[in-house]
């Protein structure tokens, strides 16, 4: 029975194509704790654009360099399993991220070892506040993160299919690539508003960022996303190429009709 099921090409696709899902917005998430100069990464001076009266350059969290590959990711199990795919994976993936930071919070309240503490690794005076600092997250970004990872998810699905509903097969580009653009604005505003503007202002101990702070970051961020977007279209191209190749072009007909035909 299981040599069958794996033997099922389009089953052990689903099984690849979630795996690589879920792992890389665990690691976007985790990730997330740090902030790079996209800039200086590069060797540039920081760019100083002024959004809204305030200055902006290009201090990314680290995770941003995952998400757009989860947003691919979404529209290739979305094109082949339809919206109850994506939906699975999109509530398996929120239930195993808390999971992932609630170990994390365990792993924190533990004792440590003296010897570990101070001075373990080379450059590094406190080993556990180090690691506290990495894997502890603000709560508030987490659930800002998770709410905006939802909310995209659930948006991408939904216009990815009344364009292709329009467009038919063609134009992978355009359902892709446009579905992708609006979930990811949509994400940029509502993670940045909930941790730095709202949950801010409920609690007494974390100062909060005014509206054209969190204004200008959210049209920064989403400006790089825009661009990876549209820089990362040709690889939609690539994996749907391969994904035809292994499944056969008769089953990818198939799946396709059927991963449309389950969202009426």
């Amino acid at each position: 029975m299981i040599h069958s099921i794996i033997k099922n090409r389009s089953i052990r696709l689903f099984i690849v194509l979630g795996g690589f899902f879920i792992t890389n917005a665990l690691l976007a998430e985790i990730m997330g704790s740090k902030l790079f100069s996209l800039e200086k990464t590069f060797g540039l001076d920081p760019f100083n654009f002024h959004i809204l009266g305030n200055s902006f350059s290009f201090n990314l969290t680290a995770g941003v360099l995952l998400w757009p590959v989860v947003f691919i990711m979404t529209d290739i199990i979305n094109e082949y399993y339809g919206p109850k795919g994506v939906r699975f994976l999109s509530f398996f993936t929120i239930v195993l991220i808390v999971y992932a930071f609630l170990m994390f919070s365990g792993a924190i309240g533990l004792y440590p070892a003296d010897f570990w503490a101070k001075n373990y690794y080379k450059g590094v005076p406190d080993s556990n506040l180090a690691f506290a600092g990495i894997f502890g997250q603000s709560q508030s970004i987490i659930i800002a993160s998770l709410i905006a990872f939802l909310l995209g998810q659930l948006l991408d699905v939904y216009i990815f299919h009344k364009i292709k509903e329009s467009t038919g097969e063609k134009g992978i580009w355009l359902r892709a690539t446009g579905s992708t653009l609006v979930s990811q604005f949509i994400d940029s505003f509502v993670v940045l508003f909930i941790a730095f503007y709202i949950a801010p202002r409920l609690s007494a101990r974390i100062q909060p960022w005014s509206f054209g702070q969190v204004m200008t970051i959210c049209i920064g961020n989403y400006l790089y996303k825009f661009i990876v977007a549209i820089v990362l279209t040709p690889v939609i191209y690539l994996i749907h190429g391969w994904i035809e190749k292994y499944l056969g072009h008769e089953t990818a007909k198939q799946m396709k009709l059927a991963a449309m035909q389950s969202t009426k």
